[in-house]
C-alpha cells in the first residue's frame, strides 16, 4: 500500500501529493496535451443549464456508488462503453470508502480512520482504482461527479470520521479533528484530477443532513468547505450533493420542504462557490406520494430560477413500476425550466462477476426499463433540443 498523506492531530500535516493520475494510468482517446486544451473541456454552467463539450443542453445521466470499488478494468471499461453508447453523459460516483480497520480481504478502500489519524490509500487496492474510472471516463467522454464523504454509514461516511475523532453525527461539521481530516482527503482526491476535464463537479456529501441543528450550522459548513474547495480547483464546478430539503417555494408543508433536517435548500444555493443545486426524489422514503413527485421537481426548477443558477435532479427512484412512475418524473424535469440535467438512481450493468449491485432500484443496461428510462428519454432531450 502506498501512502499519500498520514494527518495526525498533533502535526496536521499532509506530507506528500500523489503524481498526476494520468502518469500512472494511461489514457488512451482523449489525452490532452496542454493546459488550455484541458481547460476547454471542463463542463460548466450557462445561465440555467449545463454545458459539457461546447454543448450547452439538458443531459441525461446516472450514478454508480459501486464503479470505484470495481477491480477488473474491463468491468469499468464496459459501464462506460455503455454509457457513451446509449448517451447518458453524466455519472455520479463515490469518491470515497472509509473505514476503521483495515480490510483484511484486500477489499479496496479509499481512507483509514483510526485513533485520531487519517491516512489515504493510494495503493492498487486505494485511490489509484478512482484513477482509472477517471481515465476510463476521460476516454469514453462522460463526466464523473466526485463525492467527498457519506452522510450514511455506508463505506464509511461520517461515521467512520466520529469513531476515530470523536463526537456525534451532528457536530461533525464543527469537529475540528474531523474537519481538518475530511478537508486533507479533499485535497488529496483534487490534486489528483485537477487536469482532468471528465470532472464534471466536485460534491461535498452524498445527502448531508443535521437533524434539529439550526440552518446556519450546514450553511456555514458548505460555504467554508466550498470555499476551499474553489481554492484548490477554480475551474471545476462544486456543488452539495443534497437531497433538496428546506424549501418554501410552491411548498404544501410536509416533511421534505421542512426545514428539520438544517437544511435551507434557497439560502445554501445562494452560496456564491456553489455553482449549482442538487434535490434527490424517494417519496417511498420520505412517506409522500409518486405523483407529490413531480411537483418536487417543478417547485425546485422554480427555486433555481429565481437563483439563477441550474438544478441537477440527482437522485430518483422507486422499487417497481420504474417506466410509469420514474419516466413521468423524467418528462418533468425535462419540461421544468430551471432543472437542467437528471440522474436516476442507479445504473446496473452485467460485469465479469456477474450483476452489479441490485438494491431495488438498480436500472440494467438492455432491459426494457433501460430502454424505457434512457434510450427513449435520452431520444426525447435530443428531439427537444
Amino acid at each position: 500500500m502506498k501512502i499519500l498523506a498520514i494527518l495526525s492531530l498533533a502535526t496536521c500535516f499532509i506530507s506528500a501529493q500523489a503524481a498526476p493520475y494520468t502518469q500512472r494510468v494511461a489514457v488512451t482517446t482523449n489525452a490532452l496535451a496542454s493546459g488550455d486544451a484541458i481547460a476547454s473541456g471542463v463542463a460548466t454552467t450557462n445561465g440555467l443549464k449545463f454545458e459539457i463539450d461546447g454543448e450547452t443542453s439538458y443531459f441525461a445521466g446516472s450514478n454508480s456508488y459501486w464503479i470505484g470499488f470495481l477491480t477488473n478494468n474491463d468491468d469499468v471499461d464496459l459501464v462506460f462503453d455503455h454509457m457513451n453508447e446509449s448517451g447518458l453523459r453524466i455519472l455520479r460516483v463515490w469518491g470515497f470508502n472509509d473505514v476503521n480497520t483495515v480490510p483484511s480481504d484486500g477489499s479496496v478502500y479509499y481512507q483509514l480512520l483510526k485513533d485520531g489519524t487519517a491516512t489515504v490509500n493510494t495503493g492498487a487496492d486505494g485511490l489509484q482504482r478512482l484513477d482509472y474510472v477517471v481515465a476510463s471516463a476521460e476516454a469514453r467522454n462522460v463526466k464523473l461527479i466526485i463525492n467527498f464523504v457519506n452522510n450514511w454509514s455506508d463505506y464509511g461516511g461520517m461515521a467512520a470520521y466520529v469513531n476515530a475523532f470523536g463526537g456525534s453525527q451532528t457536530s461533525w461539521y464543527t469537529n475540528t479533528a474531523a474537519q481538518t481530516a475530511y478537508r486533507a482527503y479533499i485535497k488529496a482526491v483534487v490534486s489528483r484530477y485537477i487536469d482532468s476535464p471528465a470532472v464534471f463537479a466536485w460534491e461535498l456529501a452524498n445527502e448531508p443532513r443535521c437533524n434539529g441543528c439550526d440552518v446556519s450550522v450546514l450553511y456555514n459548513w458548505i460555504q467554508s468547505t466550498s470555499a476551499y474547495v474553489k481554492s484548490l480547483d477554480p475551474k471545476h464546478m462544486v456543488t452539495i450533493g443534497d437531497e433538496g430539503f428546506g424549501l418554501d417555494i410552491q411548498s404544501d408543508g410536509s416533511y421534505p420542504y421542512s426545514y428539520a433536517e438544517g437544511l435551507n435548500f434557497t439560502m445554501n444555493l445562494g452560496i456564491e462557490t456553489i455553482d449549482f443545486a442538487t434535490f434527490h426524489l424517494y417519496p417511498q422514503s420520505w412517506r409522500t406520494t409518486n405523483d407529490w413527485g413531480n411537483g418536487w421537481v417543478t417547485s425546485h426548477g422554480a427555486a433555481c430560477v429565481a437563483a439563477g443558477k441550474p438544478c441537477l435532479f440527482e437522485e430518483y427512484g422507486v422499487t417497481s413500476d420504474h417506466c410509469a412512475i420514474e419516466a413521468q418524473w423524467q418528462k418533468t424535469s425535462l419540461d421544468t425550466t430551471g432543472v437542467a440535467a437528471d440522474l436516476y438512481w442507479q445504473y446496473g450493468d452485467t460485469l465479469s462477476g456477474g450483476k452489479s449491485a441490485d438494491d431495488g432500484h438498480t436500472i440494467y443496461y438492455g432491459t426494457s426499463d433501460f430502454t424505457c428510462l434512457v434510450t427513449d428519454h435520452v431520444a426525447a432531450i435530443n428531439s427537444s433540443t
